[in-house]
């Protein structure tokens, strides 16, 4: 299949994430405006982007693509990040109205259903939540040599930029899905940008660990709390497609 061009609302950036043969890329995914589906980019070289390139959550991109062909994802597509135009972020106005109107659509019933949908490689989705809790779990940080050998074989033409940092925290939302009686609870890591960079920027401002976790868990708990209409956006491993990631949380005022 031969390039496409698409616009894009974005509305998931996960956390930057180095690796040796793509250097250091974001996985970005959102509502192709045209079939309003969902579709995922990848490979995004998001700090390497033009300043006029770079975008933040519900932008409408314009970008060429193609079918990942090593991505049995129906939902997963190759950049030409070269050819990524930022044409519109979409404002709160009105109650995120004219995000609602490019999003919702796209809403399922719950995440059981969507995991009775991976077998037909459904990869990405939202849903609504239900009785929602947050826990955190300190981890073992990878080798850092390993990390330090992904940036120093970065290509000529890539800008020069300092290691991204590993969190030494796995996040996770504990859920019950929406109107369903017979749901057992699911447990979902967190991989969205804006935990990593909470992480990072608020352990400066708070003296102990303790202090800021449960500032992060306050966060993001308000966001999923009784006053907003919240979903969670999801999404699945392409090697392991039975293991699924809260991506980002959709939270406009009820």
């Amino acid at each position: 299949m031969g390039l496409l061009t698409k616009k894009v609302l974005i509305t998931v950036k996960t956390y930057p994430n180095p690796s040796k043969k793509y250097g250091e890329t974001v996985c970005c995914a959102g509502i192709d405006l045209e079939t309003s589906q969902w579709i995922r980019l990848y490979p995004i070289p998001y700090r390497d982007l033009e300043e006029s390139q770079k975008f933040q959550k519900y932008t409408i991109l314009k970008v060429q693509c193609r079918k990942a062909p090593n991505d049995h994802r129906i939902e997963s597509y190759r950049v030409d990040s070269d050819s990524i135009q930022v044409i519109e972020q979409l404002d709160t106005r009105n109650k995120w109205e004219r995000r609602k109107q490019i999003i919702m659509p796209t809403v399922c019933r719950s995440f059981c259903e969507l995991l009775r949908e991976v077998p037909n490689q459904k990869s990405l989705g939202m849903f609504k939540p239900w009785e929602i809790s947050f826990s955190a779990r300190e981890i073992k940080l990878n080798d850092s040599t390993k990390r330090d050998a992904c940036y120093s074989q970065l290509s000529f033409f890539d800008k020069k930029k300092d290691a991204i940092e590993e969190i030494p925290f796995h996040f996770y939302y504990h859920f019950k899905c929406f109107d369903r009686e017979n749901c057992p609870g699911h447990k979902l890591p967190i991989l969205d940008w804006e935990i990593g960079q909470s992480y990072r920027r608020w352990r400066y401002q708070y003296k102990t660990t303790k202090v800021l976790l449960e500032k992060i868990q306050e966060k993001w708990l308000s966001i999923v709390s009784d006053s907003r209409d919240s979903y969670l956006f999801v999404g699945n491993m392409q090697r392991f497609s039975d293991q699924f990631m809260v991506l980002g949380v959709f939270y406009p005022p009820k």
